[in-house]
């Protein structure tokens, strides 16, 4: 199946949860034999209209990572490209609804894949947008939630998570010198604070901890440990890549989730995914409940739910009673290959509606 992605930003102009997702999702895709085009701003040296690397087709839809010229432009890169199917984020919604414009022009199947409301993205946009979707996509419930208060059909809302490399969680080692774990980026939703004052509840008890990642708020976080006098026993690791996370993961008996926004806690999964008592603090904005809450979890899996620092300091307590395990295969089914499985099985739904696959 030919599969267009349209982002005017890549991974390769701009790191944010977004360009992640899409990223990982082209590059599996790729893999699995399918041919991926992204219809993006031009990142590549050169003039040259088109890119090929990891197997994935780059097409510059614009040079200056103009809004209004890449609207503009659009429509002719997308047929130019002939997809099956065009697959945008629904941030910033003028590209989406650009790209539906052009796509019922061409008559191709256009799918939304929702992640998170944008800054500046009007609700009557949206609202429009959710409504004309061949098919939306969210990584959660909580965020099927948001797009159907927009108006988006229930019957045309899938939820399709992000996915972990499970072969990885298998065989990777264990680094046991990490007790409890904190891991996101540290930004101004990341809420680390709340695992710290925790830890400072626990300073008469033996056990070291580490926070990965890094953003704006690391400093802050550093100097919230010295203020608690914890820093000694508070290791601040940095961004660290899958490789190097896992076996700390794999080592720990905790993953803290204390992030205050998060449409999927990825890291979450993969830490439970590891073995980990995953504790999450309860976040208007975060999905982290869908992973381990009692009414909603998968079988086998082991967490909890706080509200406060205190009641994570007992959660971690009370999680230091449990079994230490490094592989919970309840979470297999997030696996790469599933998850993909059911990306195509989406696109080819919206596909056979237009009577061409």
């Amino acid at each position: 199946m030919r599969v267009a992605f349209v982002s005017m930003y890549t991974l390769h102009t701009r790191d944010t949860d977004v360009t992640r997702r899409l990223a990982r999702l082209a590059g599996l895709l790729a893999e699995a034999g399918h041919d991926v085009h992204v219809l993006c701003g031009r990142w590549w040296d050169g003039s040259h209209p088109t890119f090929e690397q990891d197997e994935i087709t780059y097409r510059a839809v614009d040079g200056d990572f103009s809004s209004r010229l890449f609207v503009s432009k659009l429509p002719f890169a997308l047929r130019r490209t002939a997809p099956d199917v065009v697959h945008v984020p629904n941030s910033p919604v003028g590209h989406a609804r650009a790209a539906k414009a052009a796509c019922r022009l061409l008559r191709t199947p256009l799918v939304v894949d929702w992640w998170a409301d944008g800054v500046g993205d009007s609700e009557a946009d949206y609202r429009k947008l959710a409504r004309s979707a061949d098919a939306l996509i969210a990584p959660s419930e909580t965020v099927k939630t948001v797009v159907r208060g927009h108006g988006g059909p229930e019957d045309n809302i899938s939820v399709l998570p992000p996915s972990i490399d499970f072969d990885l969680v298998e065989s990777a080692e264990v680094d046991d010198r990490i007790d409890y774990v904190y891991s996101r980026r540290l930004d101004a939703e990341a809420n680390v604070e709340t695992f710290l004052l925790a830890l400072a509840e626990l300073r008469t008890r033996e056990w070291q901890a580490a926070v990965i990642g890094s953003g704006p708020a690391l400093d802050d976080a550093k100097r919230t440990a010295k203020d608690l006098r914890i820093q000694d026993r508070v290791a601040f690791l940095g961004e660290l890549p899958e490789a190097e996370r896992i076996p700390i993961f794999k080592g720990a008996q905790v993953f803290a989730q204390t992030a205050t926004h998060e449409p999927f806690a990825t890291e979450l999964l993969w830490g439970v995914a590891c073995g980990c008592v995953g504790i999450a603090e309860y976040q208007v904005d975060s999905a982290a409940h869908e992973l381990i809450e009692r009414k909603s979890r998968l079988p086998g899996t082991r967490g909890s739910m706080v509200s406060t620092p205190q009641e994570l300091a007992d959660e971690i307590v009370a999680a230091e009673g449990m079994d230490h395990r490094t592989v919970n295969p309840t979470y297999e089914q997030y696996d790469h290959d599933p998850v993909i499985d059911q990306y195509v099985d989406c696109y080819r739904r919206v596909v056979d509606d237009y009577g061409f696959f």
